[in-house]
C-alpha cells in the first residue's frame, strides 16, 4: 500500500508539472518587432519593371545599416525585386543574415507569425505594400500608401502579449 501510494504521489507530480508547462508555454507570448521600410530610390530613367537603385538610392540604403546598427535584427526579408534587394542588402550583410524573399500579399499568414514570433525583423517592401503590410498586423486600415517620394519612413511595429504599437520614423 505504501508503494502504491508513493507510486501515486510521483505520477500525480509529473503530471502537474506537464500541465504547468504546458499551460505556460500556451499562455507565453514573445515580443515581436517589426521594422519595416520601402525601397530606396529607383532609378526612374529605364522604363523596366525592375529597376536598379540610383547612386542616392544606394546611399541611402547603406544609411539604413548605420539607423539599424544597435539593433539585432533575427530575420530580413524583402521583396522579389532589385530594388528592394538592393535596399535590404547592406543591413543583411552587416548582421550576417540572408536575405529571405517574400510575396507581399501572403507575408502575413499564420507560418510567418510563427516563424517570427519573437523576433526583430526587418521588412522591405513598397509604397504601397509597407503601409498595407502594417494595416494587416494591425488588423485597421490606417496607413495609406507612401508618396511616391517617400524612401525614408520607417513603421516600427511591436507586438506584446495584449498590445500592438505603431511608432513611424522619418529618415528622408
Amino acid at each position: 500500500m505504501r508503494n502504491f501510494l508513493l507510486l501515486s504521489f510521483v505520477f500525480v507530480l509529473i503530471f502537474s508539472c506537464k500541465t504547468e508547462k504546458k499551460d505556460e508555454t500556451n499562455t507565453i507570448q514573445e515580443t515581436t518587432v517589426y521594422y519595416l521600410i520601402r525601397h530606396a530610390e529607383k532609378d526612374r530613367s529605364t522604363t523596366g519593371q525592375d529597376p536598379i537603385l540610383t547612386e542616392k538610392g544606394l546611399e541611402r540604403a547603406a544609411n539604413w545599416t548605420k539607423i539599424f546598427t544597435p539593433i539585432k535584427f533575427d530575420h530580413v526579408y524583402s521583396t522579389d525585386y532589385k530594388r528592394t534587394q538592393q535596399t535590404a542588402l547592406p543591413t543583411a550583410a552587416d548582421k550576417n543574415l540572408e536575405i529571405r524573399s517574400y510575396n507581399p500579399d501572403k507575408l502575413y499568414d499564420e507560418n510567418f507569425k510563427r516563424n517570427t514570433n519573437g523576433k526583430t525583423v526587418l521588412i522591405v517592401g513598397h509604397s504601397d505594400t509597407t503601409p498595407a503590410l502594417v494595416n494587416t498586423i494591425l488588423g485597421e486600415l490606417k496607413y495609406d500608401q507612401l508618396d511616391d517620394k517617400d524612401n525614408g519612413k520607417l513603421f516600427i511595429v511591436t507586438l506584446n502579449k495584449d498590445d500592438i504599437s505603431v511608432t513611424i520614423e522619418d529618415h528622408n
